[in-house]
């Protein structure tokens, strides 16, 4: 060839290739620019959705293009399932497998693999002509058979989320176009996804519950209804679940409960381990009747013991749960076992006598309720309805009748709930249902605490783990907290938490990294690199994981705050020098005054505004730079009191330069008689200046910016859904509103000051 032909045919091949490129570009453009006409059904229930939403995807698909290969395979395949190119959708998924493979190893890595059997099935379906449900069968059989027992469980529990949890977004995502008669390319995409997600949900769920039995038949051996002998002559009912695939005794993992529907023996089964739930007396199928906090720990124990005797059982148990399943396990750790080798508890594990039925020795009304229902005396159905409760706090609120009398209104004295209130104070009573003291130096297994900044479990957790290290200065026991509340520590993390941005590195899944430490502890695993030191947290707005050897050690220094009197608006100056003039910053509170019966206090951690109900307000300067506080808030108040006694309320919060707030922690609420000592009350004096100090039992950790402020709300506890001290020294509990009489005034001197753990 000549080079003239060459260059010919070469310049031909650059302007072909330019001419590609410019239509290419020209058509990324004209889609990135596009939008279309779009008219939404009226709900995801009407019938005409399926044709619309097809009609949508048949037009966006010649046009549509995606720099991301990923992104474009998983819209691509989501295009083609809304216009019924099954056939397509499946290879499209198929393509999206194999560019992840590499990188998950095979395992679903994500829960759009829903969307790879949904679209393998509906492929089946038109390929065989065969009925929907059957082409399910297969396409889930396939997949399945394909997965560990791990993977299976995670797998299944994607499956069976309710199809309503995807038919609200769609609602929404419809009524937000309603108007508009025209939609662009990237809303588009996401009205598709979210379609294609609700259909294939609402196609296939109710074919999962057979589905999902069989594939556990085939993993797992399960005995229903086991009986296990324990003391005071009862027989505990017990769920056991062992994976078919072991080839040797394994260890046991074992919550012990008293929430009947309550049942994670199947996933730790499919962790490797043998999963046993136990229910205590009178709860899931036991004999006997169910005395709270009284013989738990012996009837744990025995139910350990069993274990350890089986043939199925290598002799080693671990505990686990939250909440009483958490106070379990402490009471079992009481008794020793030799079998008992690990704990690990979320949501801190209440702490009978410290978080509940009282906190800060307060008593909370919540621990009427659940003595009906553990008592059997309410139903599942009257117990989780809110409004009826709500609605006896605010009667007995309004009456102003004693605390004890509080049952009375309801109709159904609790003779459970009167004891609790005979035993205000950390007696005996209390001591004796966990370890106390000295008694936790024997306990030498491995713990594991999970908490939250607003969990309500977590003065439980940092009552344990205080105590246990301080009577073993070598105890292992880990502790892992973040911006969690009650709800998060028994699933997945949440992006937004009670209107708070969660730190992206805050969004852990807790129950998967109890595995990991269990493996560590029982299997010989490497330990979970997110528990690097006995004390691990997240610094909120720091997106950053800390790990230090002790809650002190989570700072360095402390920096004071006085409760200076001067204005700063409508509140008070939190000042970093003392006042050189004795000045005070005067409260009142009628206690008689209900006009408030209505009030409920705010859920939301993150907002424009903040509750200062009964309270003080006072805001330091705005920072010259960033902060971080780490640890648990103390200090100091000098002050005047006209009561023998009063409960005491502290809210902490950022102001942001933005005028919105994040509140700190959950706030900490104690009753100034046991401030000192929990077990010992010591009252006021009336009318005299004295001094009280005070260490909260509620950790934070957040990276403040430069040009917030901190603010402090300083209050009387005085709530519709607790109990309400009256101040007259006398059992609170007998005491009603005619023991308010004059109302609450105090006086907070200049002296009085907070201390705030700093990272310097």
């Amino acid at each position: 060839m000549s080079a003239s032909r060459a260059g010919t045919t070469g310049a031909v091949r650059m302007m072909r290739s330019l001419f590609f490129f410019l239509v290419l570009a020209l058509v990324q453009s004209w889609a990135a620019a596009q939008d279309f006409e779009f008219h939404p059904p009226p709900s995801p229930a009407d019938p005409t959705v399926p044709a619309v939403m097809r009609d949508l995807a048949e037009r966006i698909l010649p046009v549509y293009q995606e720099d991301n290969p990923e992104r474009y395979l998983a819209n691509l395949s989501a295009l083609q399932l809304a216009a019924g190119n099954y056939t397509a959708a499946d290879a499209s998924r198929q393509s999206l497998r194999d560019r992840r493979r590499a990188a998950d190893s095979g395992r679903p890595a994500a829960r759009s693999a829903v969307l790879d059997i949904y679209a393998h099935a509906r492929a089946i379906e038109a390929a065989s002509r065969v009925p929907f449900a059957q082409a399910f069968a297969q396409a889930f059989r396939e997949a399945l058979s394909r997965l560990g027992d791990q993977d299976a469980y995670v797998m299944t529990g994607w499956l069976g989320t309710a199809p309503a949890a995807f038919q609200d977004p769609l609602q929404k995502a419809f009524d937000q176009r309603r108007a508009k008669g025209r939609i662009d390319l990237a809303d588009a995409m996401d009205l598709i996804q979210t379609y294609v997600s609700f259909d294939a949900y609402r196609n296939f769920g109710p074919l999962l519950g057979a589905l999902i039995a069989e594939d556990n038949r085939r993993r797992y051996t399960t005995e229903e209804d086991v009986r296990i002998d324990a003391p005071h002559g009862v027989k505990l009912a017990a769920v056991v679940v062992r994976p078919k695939s072991a080839a040797k005794a394994l260890p046991a993992l074992l919550e012990y409960t008293v929430y009947a529907g309550q049942n994670y023996a199947r996933e730790a089964a499919a962790h490797g381990y043998v999963g046993v739930v136990a229910y205590a007396p009178g709860r899931g199928g036991s004999s006997g009747r169910l005395v709270p906090y009284q013989h738990d720990g012996d009837d744990a124990r025995a139910v350990i013991e069993w274990i350890a005797r089986q043939p199925w059982s290598d002799g080693r148990v671990g505990m686990y749960g939250g909440s009483y399943s958490g106070f379990t396990q402490w009471a079992a750790a009481k008794h020793l076992p030799p079998a008992l080798k690990a704990l690990a508890t979320s949501a801190g594990g209440i702490a009978p006598g410290i978080d509940v039925p009282d906190e800060g020795n307060i008593f909370r009304n919540y621990a009427y309720r659940w003595s009906l229902y553990v008592t059997n005396t309410v139903d599942e159905k009257t117990y989780s309805n809110d409004a009826v409760w709500r609605a006896l706090d605010q009667a007995w609120y309004a009456s102003g009748t004693r605390y004890r009398d509080f049952g009375r209104l309801y109709g159904k004295p609790s003779p459970l709930f009167l004891r609790w209130l005979n035993h205000p104070s950390y007696d005996r009573f209390w001591q004796k249902t966990v370890p106390y003291r000295e008694q936790f130096a024997k306990i030498g297994i491995p713990v594991l605490s999970t908490t939250g900044y607003y969990a309500g479990g977590e003065a439980g957790a940092l009552y344990y783990f205080t105590q246990h290290n301080r009577y073993d200065p070598h105890a292992d026991h880990t502790l892992l907290i973040g911006p969690y509340d009650d709800g998060l520590m028994e699933r997945a993390s949440a992006p937004v938490l009670r209107g708070l941005q969660v730190d992206s590195v805050a969004n852990v899944d807790l129950r998967e990294l109890r595995y990991q430490w269990f493996d560590h502890v029982l299997k010989g695993a490497a330990k979970p690199a997110l528990l690097q030191d006995r004390v691990n947290y997240e610094v909120m707005g720091a997106n950053e994981w800390r790990h230090a050897p002790s809650l002190e050690g989570m700072a360095n220094g402390t920096l004071k705050f006085y409760l200076d009197a001067a204005p700063v608006g409508a509140s008070h100056r939190l000042a970093q020098r003392k006042s050189s003039s004795t000045t005070f910053v005067g409260q009142t509170v009628d206690l008689a005054d209900r006009s408030d019966a209505n009030w409920t206090p705010p859920s939301e951690i993150f907002g424009e505004s903040i509750s200062t109900r009964s309270g003080t307000t006072f805001v330091s300067e705005p920072l010259p730079k960033p902060m971080e506080l780490n640890g648990l808030l103390s200090g100091r108040f000098d002050f005047t009191v006209n009561k023998m006694d009063v409960d005491l309320n502290i809210a902490m919060y950022e102001l942001l330069p933005s005028g919105e707030y994040v509140q700190l922690f959950e706030p900490y609420a104690f009753r100034a008689s046991y401030a000192k000592d929990r077990v010992h009350r010591h009252l006021l004096r009336a009318g005299e200046r004295q001094e009280l100090a005070f260490k909260s039992e509620r950790l934070m950790s957040r990276r403040l910016q430069a040009g917030s402020r901190v603010v402090m709300v300083l209050g009387v506890n005085k709530r519709p859904d607790q109990e309400i001290n009256y101040g007259t020294g006398n059992d609170v509990s007998d005491d009603s509103i005619a023991d308010a009489k004059a109302p609450v005034k105090i006086r907070w001197y200049s002296d009085s000051y907070i201390e705030v753990p700093v990272q310097r």
